[in-house]
């Protein structure tokens, strides 16, 4: 089924050139397209399908007709898309609205009022235990669009687009994003693919797409989604860089970053052709085309934009034609695709400078020509909100917020205009920005101000910040408990109802609970309480109060009943990757291993760089099904709620002996391990894991790597898995000995890429033979020895040495290990305790033997002597202390045995 003309005039915002014959759908479409909502929703065609009727809920009061016929469908989906945009106009674009809700339910006088009809939109547009807000401007328009677009309209090829932006929208105005069960992308990716010869329409679909995604907290879909978004509209763009200044009193030219982008749309699109076909109306005089003011930087060192100079871009290929300095002008939807992508390099990359830097160039190239209201509105947020971190443009960033705010209530671009494209755009809807504002006025300590904002909006946690920012929390705690009191009533149009005189005002119950969690979050000593009478007002649907009581009981080390409460709170709202690493961890420590498994593999599948919750993953893949459970990670942070939970290496001791663990388990834990690293590739205790579970499955040559990783972030601070080091070795020396070195060759050394090519050992099994013995080569004389000075390291080397028939360097590291070792340490007048003493005589007998073995097989040594002299001296440093000690005639016999075969 493919798009009609009607169907994509309604969702592009353009009647284009639509032939007769007219129809009702047809003439109630265009009055939707031209936003002449009163006119649309008090047709007769619209009257004919919403039917005014009476009962406690907006699905009596909005009765919903049914249809048979294609019109009926169109017109239906037609009236949710005129319902969507007079919501979003009144509450995101403006300007005000001219017909109310009640508007509608003129047949049917007495049965509601403005203030009812707000009130049971707000209570049926909660979802999920969280409230929507309740300020939102006329929120029955938003229920009426989702009553109609529940129909099914099989007809109408838009549907399932329209059903998206309805639930999009409704995530906007929910306190905390909450995931429905509606599967979307599936209807509309087959719907895209009858967009062939439309990249515009498939354009917008996988940015609108993205842009839910991005509501969700779905960073990596989202990214794909805007993506496919400039294959769809073959926008080019390419982050580079070219010379320029960047402020007025540069000299020369430096390297700066830039955007270059290039549209293949045709700008024409942009133009308005809403001429109406013969026997529609035809649309009123518009206003002139107008864009939010820009404010001047003002500033006296840097420059308004960067100077790019002449010389061109450092790009090649197809952009390498392109003027950073004089940019062609993109269209209109490929500027919404790379604000859609500056939002990407936000979510997914760390937050530091660079971000911010690799933010900006999207940002200027979108500034650079201003072309639609809402673009350019979204595109000075944006900058407001990357200038607010630095000192020379805070008072820009500001001013130009309030600017913002202040056009929102403006009527200085036509509605149609501002509409256009506010569904391809993550622009925030009025209080939204208004409580932007207040809390910058807070950061830049204007509590004061911030506070009044907070209050006017009823934002009554950002309130309470407010109070204690001002060294008043027992004000924010009082302020709390008269709302629940009902001495200090919300405003009218939101708790007013038809009661009995007398009767305080109450909240509804989402709003209500919501309550009750803010006073848990004040009153330390009685939290629980609060939190269990937030459960229970909200009707075991509060997701918020079982988080909050889940994280306390937690915090108590009371892991049962933290489970069962977090149980509650994921299940009502899955989509907190927090409450889900908690249950993990809960799990982790009441020895739960399949519940912690399920937990942290929710964590990773909604937020893939989460390493931690991988990292923990792993925990549990090692721990299901071992002979014996060891404890639940280390306790590092018990005081934070998200505890620290990355175990250390030595944690899998006791997991990865013979059989202890399954095999499949451990290959699972390996690969999230890998998986995890991606995101953490700093972190040196996953990497200590990693080398275990590595050698575990048989990956020896990432387990060697792990371990060079763990030496070279630490600078051999944390030292050396010297278990794994010594398995390693062994792996090598099992296997068939190099052959013995010619004299005419010296031998070859396997840590010599040259020599690696040279010999073909690319092309061989990494954890074995050759290829595993040059990357351990490798490791021990680039990483380990000139980072660790380890007696069992050096042993290891040696052992290496002597597999590769090195004997010189074996013997030197042996004579190494020796100086390295306790031996060599004891100084004249030390008194070894009886074991100190043992092993420091085994050591000197060691050294000895290796010197008896290797000596003869190294052309030039003075074996002999250098066993004699490790000998003597040691004896002379502590004779006057161990003379006559267990072990001295040993030492003895060794000088004599060594003085005789000198001789």
């Amino acid at each position: 089924m493919s798009l009609s003309p009607v169907e994509i005039a309604l969702l592009t915002g353009r009647w284009g050139q639509i032939p007769a014959p007219l129809s009702p759908a047809t003439v109630l479409a265009h009055a939707i397209v031209q936003c002449r909502f009163r006119d649309a929703l008090t047709s007769p065609a619209a009257r004919a399908i919403i039917v005014p009727g009476t009962g406690p809920t907006l699905a009596d009061a909005f009765r919903i007709a049914d249809g048979e016929t294609e019109e009926d469908d169109l017109a239906r989906v037609a009236l949710a898309g005129a319902c969507l945009q007079a919501f979003v106009q009144a509450n995101w674009t403006g300007p005000d609205l001219d017909i109310a809700p009640l508007d509608l339910l003129a047949a049917a006088p007495g049965a509601w009022t403005a203030e009812s009809l707000h009130a049971a939109a707000v209570a049926e547009l909660a979802s999920g235990g969280e409230p929507a807000y309740h300020l939102a401007a006329a929120p029955a328009f938003l229920r009426l669009a989702q009553l109609l677009i529940a129909r099914p309209a099989p007809s109408c090829a838009s549907a399932p687009w329209w059903a998206l932006r309805i639930a999009t929208v409704h995530l906007r105005v929910l306190d905390e994003p909450v995931g429905t069960a509606e599967d979307f992308r599936t209807p509309l990716m087959k719907l895209a693919e009858s967009l062939d010869g439309k990249p515009a329409l498939a354009g917008r679909l996988h940015l609108e797409l993205g842009l839910r995604e991005h509501a969700l907290g779905q960073d990596r879909l989202a990214g794909e989604d805007f993506v496919r978004a400039a294959r769809a509209t073959g926008l080019r763009y390419a982050l580079t860089g070219a010379l320029g200044r960047r402020t007025k009193f540069q000299q020369r030219d430096l390297s700066q970053l830039v955007l270059l982008a290039e549209s293949r749309l045709p700008l024409d699109e942009d133009d308005d052709d809403d001429t109406p076909p013969a026997g529609l109306p035809a649309a009123e005089e518009p206003a002139p085309a107008s864009i939010p003011e820009t404010l001047a930087l003002n500033d006296d060192t840097l420059l308004e934009q960067t100077a790019f100079t002449a010389s061109g871009p450092s790009a090649q290929g197809a952009l390498a034609h392109l003027d950073p300095a004089a940019p062609p002008p993109l269209h209109t939807l490929d500027q919404c695709i790379l604000l859609a992508l500056c939002l990407n390099v936000r979510n997914t990359q760390p937050a530091h400078g660079l971000t911010a830097e690799q933010m900006m160039p999207y940002i200027d190239r979108v500034l650079a020509h201003p072309r639609a209201w809402p673009v350019h509105t979204t595109a000075l947020l944006l900058r407001a909100r990357l200038e607010a971190t630095r000192t020379r443009t805070v008072e820009r960033s500001a001013l130009q917020l309030q600017a913002l705010v202040d056009q929102m209530h403006a009527a200085d671009a036509p509605a149609a205009d501002r509409l256009r494209m506010a569904s391809a755009l993550p622009l925030p809807s009025r209080w939204e920005m208004e409580q932007e504002l207040a809390r910058r006025l807070m950061s830049i300590g204007v509590v004061k101000s911030a506070l009044e904002v907070f209050v006017r909006l009823e934002l009554w946690a950002d309130a309470v910040q407010c109070y204690a920012a001002l060294d008043a929390p027992a004000q924010g705690i009082a302020l709390v408990r008269d709302l629940l009191a009902g001495r200090r009533a919300e405003a009218d149009a939101v708790v007013a109802r038809a009661r009995p005189a007398g009767a305080s005002a109450k909240q509804d119950a989402a709003r209500e609970a919501k309550l009750w969690c803010l006073l848990g979050d004040l009153d330390a000593p009685d939290a629980a309480a609060h939190y269990t009478k937030a459960w229970e007002v909200s009707a075991h649907t509060s997701g918020r109060a079982m988080r909050a009581l889940g994280g306390l009981h937690f915090a108590r080390g009371e892991w049962a009943d933290a489970t069962r409460c977090l149980r509650a709170a994921v299940a009502i709202n899955p989509l907190v990757v927090r409450a889900w690493f908690i249950l993990g961890c809960a799990c982790m420590r009441a020895e739960e291993w399949v519940g912690g498994r399920d937990a942290f593999a929710r964590c990773v599948a909604l937020d893939e760089e989460d390493a931690e919750s991988w990292n923990n993953l792993a925990s549990m893949y090692l721990r299901m099904g071992a002979r014996k459970a060891v404890g639940a990670a280390d306790d590092d942070d018990d005081d934070d709620e998200k505890e620290k939970t990355t175990a250390p290496a030595e944690e899998y001791d006791d997991l990865t002996g013979t059989g202890a663990v399954p095999f499949e388990n451990k290959l699972l834990a390996f690969r999230a391990l890998q998986r995890g690293l991606r995101s953490a590739y700093e972190n040196w205790r996953m990497w200590a894991n990693f080398a275990v579970v590595a050698l575990d499955v048989g990956e020896l040559a990432e387990a060697a790597r792990a371990v060079g990783r763990v030496v070279e972030q630490t600078e051999g601070k944390a030292g050396v898995d010297v278990d794994v080091l010594d398995r390693l070795v062994d792996a090598v020396a099992r296997g068939e000995p190099a052959p013995e070195p010619t004299d005419a060759a010296a031998p070859a050394d396997p840590s010599d890429t040259t020599v690696a090519a040279a010999t073909g050992l690319e092309g061989q099994d990494p954890n074995a033979g050759p290829a595993l013995e040059k990357a351990l080569f490798a490791l021990f004389d680039r990483v380990l020895l000139p980072r660790v000075a380890s007696p069992r390291v050096f042993h290891a080397y040696a052992r290496l040495l002597v597999h590769a028939r090195r004997w010189a360097d074996a013997l030197k590291a042996h004579l190494d290990a020796y100086r390295a070792g306790p031996a060599a340490a004891l100084q004249r007048g030390d008194h070894p305790d009886g074991a100190a003493w043992a092993d420091a005589v085994r050591e000197v007998t060691e050294v000895v033997d290796v010197l008896a073995v290797l000596g003869p097989r190294v052309d030039g040594s003075r074996w002999r002597a250098q066993g004699r002299s490790v000998v003597r001296v040691f004896m002379a440093r502590m004779r006057d202390a161990m003379e006559g000690a267990d072990g001295w005639t040993e030492l003895e016999r060794l000088a004599e045995e060594m003085k005789a075969e000198e001789e």
